[in-house]
């Protein structure tokens, strides 16, 4: 049973394109996808820094484009379902067959910008707890005032909020946990991204969307969808809301997942898979697609992977 995955924002670094674009094919659709996106995709992937593709309006689109483009050299595989991280339900969705990519990208386009919008209202930022006790890390979270806008499994939760609630979660830490600033200037994935989806709401009211021929697993909740309308509310309403990465695979356990592939630049999603599936006891062999050397063993792994029951989503 094989399921692959998108990943999200702070997953770039710097020159994560330049082995692909020596392929013609591959740099002729980023450049289409960079004259979508009116973006200079081709330069961010190869020659800009860390910086510069930190940047909200940057690295979304960036992220998105290197899934479209990578998932396409890669070619239709047998996935039982599909899901992207924040930002990678875009490229998700795609797979799926819900949104063209020229759609993903215009709204990648807007979300990005919308977003450090957003973030230039109020002082914001997040901050990730690694390790402690879960409940103990959420109640510290909610007693300070902050979000947990990424809950990506054991023993990483993410908190959103005020640059003045972060310090004072920095100054009384749960015990046993680490706190690491993220590199993001924003609250992502709470309250303060409402403007954000506001706008993304109102352009995605206007976009024509497909049923997912593969099933779609949702950030919101681990759901696996297949109503294409359904699915684009989701991806616009999880601007604002808690990724529940948790659930996500909480739901690819249900399914039985054997093969769990992460498209470019892949490596972080791969990592909580690999603690995630082990502290369930379960087998699952996992694929990082970062080289286009890899693609003949990404397309044998997929094989070797596929769908080995009906998939019937809720």
């Amino acid at each position: 049973m094989l399921v692959i995955v998108a990943p999200g924002q702070g997953a770039q670094t710097p020159g994560f394109l330049s082995a692909w674009l020596e392929d013609p094919a591959f740099a002729a659709r980023i450049g289409w996808l960079s004259a979508v996106s009116g973006l200079d995709l081709a330069h961010y992937g190869t020659e800009a820094d860390g910086d510069t593709i930190r940047d909200t309006k940057i690295a979304q689109p960036l992220l998105v484009a290197a899934a479209l483009a990578t998932a396409q050299q890669l070619g239709p595989q047998p996935a039982a379902a599909v899901a992207g991280h924040s930002v990678g339900e875009f490229g998700a969705a795609v797979a799926a067959g819900v949104l063209s990519p020229e759609q993903a990208m215009v709204l990648v386009r807007e979300r990005g910008q919308a977003m450090a919008d957003a973030a230039a209202v109020t002082p914001t930022g997040m901050t990730a707890s690694l390790g402690g006790d879960r409940d103990e890390v959420l109640a510290a979270i909610e007693a300070h005032g902050l979000t947990p806008a990424n809950d990506n499994g054991p023993g990483q939760i993410v908190a959103a909020g005020t640059l003045e609630k972060l310090a004072a979660f920095a100054e009384n830490p749960p015990k046993g946990a680490r706190l690491r600033p993220l590199a993001v200037a924003g609250a992502f994935h709470s309250p303060h991204m409402a403007p954000a989806v506001e706008h993304v709401a109102a352009l995605a009211g206007s976009v024509d969307v497909d049923d997912a021929r593969i099933p779609f697993i949702t950030n919101s909740d681990g759901t696996l969808l297949t109503d294409g309308a359904v699915v684009l509310d989701r991806i616009v309403g999880q601007i604002a809301r808690p990724v529940r990465w948790d659930l996500c695979l909480d739901a690819m356990a249900e399914l039985g997942v054997t093969g769990f592939l992460e498209l470019p630049p892949a490596g972080t999603l791969t990592g909580i898979a690999k603690r995630f599936f082990r502290d369930r006891g379960m087998t699952v062999e996992t694929f990082a697609l970062n080289g286009p050397e890899q693609l003949d063993e990404a397309r044998e792994f997929c094989e070797r992977h596929a769908a080995l029951a009906e998939v019937v989503p809720a």
